[in-house]
């Protein structure tokens, strides 16, 4: 994987919407669809595949045990295989593509358990803020994880991917948690604030060195974050980061959201222009995030690879 970075896909929620589903008010988000129509998930899945997403997530950032059981009225059984169906709705896709697949030397794509913040779960864009954390523990915070994250593993993710943790307390309870499944991979990538700081505050720098505490991460970044970002963020904390860890990038388009009035269209940044920039940083896991479609995906993949 030297030097030829895998090309992530962008975001899942953001193409189901702009294929008539309505999941804004949603409390499970994008994992409402695990449960009402899955064949869209393995859809958008093939989607990003046809435009070159090497790594494709699960649709599980805001799947958990307890938000299967609040909102759909599961049992904890059925909540578990709801929640193992998103690995194995996005396995099945990646090989339904290769056997399609008419590229001699396409990578047979691997699969990210999408393991979101608690305050994914909360539904209150807390995400962004990480202030829950200063009302949990760093056990309590383990003991809510650790449901979401044996579910992913037990159903075959390739490796975990821990995104858009706002909180360094969080990210210390994932750190420590994962080594409870110690043949489980994954990477850590946190939303950040500005280009100092995660969003609760805490220095990035901080939060990759968190990160460093573990030898099963293979990256540490920055998701849904805005662009212009990614490059300072990497610049405060490459001291910290150890040699055998790459970085994680994929942020969002740029553009705002608002709880109440939906997505603000702004001009978006060319990221084509500045993924070459992350990848001379050493980034070695590059995609996007919310409004980063199929098309931006090809264009990084035609860029970087």
């Amino acid at each position: 994987m030297q030097g030829t970075p895998l090309i992530l896909d962008g975001g899942l929620a953001t193409e189901l919407e702009k294929r008539g589903f309505q999941i804004q008010e949603e409390p499970l988000w994008s994992a409402t669809i695990l449960h009402t129509n899955p064949k869209a998930i393995k859809d958008v899945h093939y989607g990003f595949l046809e435009s070159g997403s090497d790594v494709i997530t699960t649709a599980t950032y805001q799947a958990s045990i307890e938000g299967f059981l609040k909102h759909l009225g599961l049992k904890p059984e059925e909540a578990q295989q709801l929640l193992m169906s998103g690995v194995r709705l996005a396995k099945e896709t990646a090989t339904d593509f290769m056997s399609n697949c008419a590229v001699a030397d396409r990578k047979v794509p691997l699969v990210a358990g999408s393991l979101g913040p608690y305050g994914a779960f909360l539904h209150d864009g807390s995400e962004y803020t990480g202030a829950y954390a200063n009302q949990l523990s760093v056990e309590e915070l383990k003991d809510w994880h650790r449901p979401q994250l044996h579910c992913l593993v037990a159903a075959g993710a390739d490796l975990i991917a821990m995104e858009t943790i706002p909180s360094l307390k969080e990210a210390e309870a994932l750190v420590e948690l994962l080594r409870e499944f110690p043949d489980t991979k994954a990477w850590l990538a946190f939303s950040c604030k500005d280009a100092q700081c995660i969003s609760d505050g805490n220095k990035f720098s901080e939060a990759v060195q968190v990160a460093g505490k573990s030898t099963q991460l293979v990256a540490v970044g920055v998701n849904c974050s805005p662009p212009a970002l990614v490059k300072p963020l990497l610049e405060s904390a490459t001291s910290h980061k150890s040699a055998n860890r790459s970085w994680v990038v994929y942020p969002n388009s740029g553009e705002a959201w608002d709880r109440t009035t939906g997505w603000k269209t702004v001009t978006r940044t060319s990221f084509t222009e500045l993924s070459i920039e992350w990848k001379k940083q050493g980034a070695l896991w590059i995609g996007g995030c919310c409004r980063v479609g199929p098309n931006d995906i090809a264009d990084l993949k035609h860029h970087l690879t």
